[in-house]
């Protein structure tokens, strides 16, 4: 059985999407099948790697609208085992179209059934709001991943969301978790960058990640490509976070570490091209 996982902050600009896109093409790498749901009316998921749906194409707002089949919604992306649901602008108006269904809340869930036969890995991208979309996609995961910039209004943010997760977990979806809270956007030049994560590890140490995505330019420009950062540049420092990422994605699943109690490991990329097909892939390019 796979893993839904959903990719969520109403706080926008925190590396939500990027996280997102990233974490499944680094998944989608290291040998795993892998989709990407983009639930996000904004549609980067989409473009990021590089799905624009044309005029008659179907995306996420058709099967949550319409209840048409999935398969009528998959694309391929350039890395054979990551496929995507990509959206575009008219998810916009699905959340006041979805308010009067009946288990408005478990349509996507609904939709998505049966989902983890067919993906090791289901990564969800939601918009940066905690509306209907969003209780959507939470409803329909296994686990979340908050990414989190080291901002002191992150803080705040931080806790409205776990006390939804909570509200959710109990009155929805009993089998909800935190995957963790990812640092991202991280300076340590900076001394607000050090103080919240000092704040987070003291109030929260038990779902942070070991994983910290760094500050990069290059994890700025590959949207504009097309391409997840492991495809743009893949010996960047963003690259060398999102493998990481990956890989303790991997390992939680597995059971081989736990959010309470994380040893630190340092993996180069060498030594993880070794145990996926990235080599490969790249050798075709």
């Amino acid at each position: 059985m796979g893993k839904i996982i959903s990719v969520a902050n109403q706080k926008g600009g925190v590396g939500k999407t990027t996280t997102a896109i990233n974490l499944a093409a680094c998944l989608a790498l290291s040998g795993k099948k892998v989709l990407i749901v983009d639930i996000d009316p904004q549609g980067n998921a989409s473009s990021g790697l590089g799905v624009n749906l044309g005029e008659n194409q179907k995306g996420i707002y058709e099967l949550l609208t319409e209840g048409i089949s999935r398969d009528q919604v998959i694309y391929s992306t350039e890395i054979d085992t990551l496929k995507i649901i990509p959206s575009n602008v008219d998810l916009a108006g699905a959340e006041i179209e979805l308010v009067g269904r009946d288990n408005r809340e478990k349509i996507l869930s609904m939709a998505l059934n049966g989902i983890s036969e067919e993906y090791e890995f289901v990564v969800i991208d939601c918009p940066p709001s905690l509306g209907l979309l969003t209780i959507n996609a939470l409803t329909a995961s296994q686990s979340v991943l908050i990414p989190m910039q080291c901002e002191y209004y992150a803080l705040q943010g931080l806790s409205h969301l776990l006390k939804t997760l909570q509200r959710i977990k109990k009155s929805i979806n009993p089998n909800l978790k935190v995957e963790g809270i990812l640092l991202t956007m991280y300076d340590n030049r900076t001394l607000l960058t050090s103080q919240v994560e000092n704040q987070v590890k003291k109030y929260f140490s038990e779902y942070l990640m070991r994983t910290i995505i760094p500050r990069n330019i290059r994890l700025s420009e590959a949207p504009s490509h097309g391409k997840p950062i492991v495809l743009y540049a893949n010996r960047s420092k963003g690259s060398d976070s999102y493998i990481e990422l990956a890989q303790e994605v991997i390992q939680r699943t597995k059971g081989e570490i736990s959010s309470s109690k994380i040893e630190p490991q340092e993996v180069t990329y060498e030594e993880w091209i070794k145990e996926n097909k990235l080599r490969d892939f790249l050798k075709k390019k």
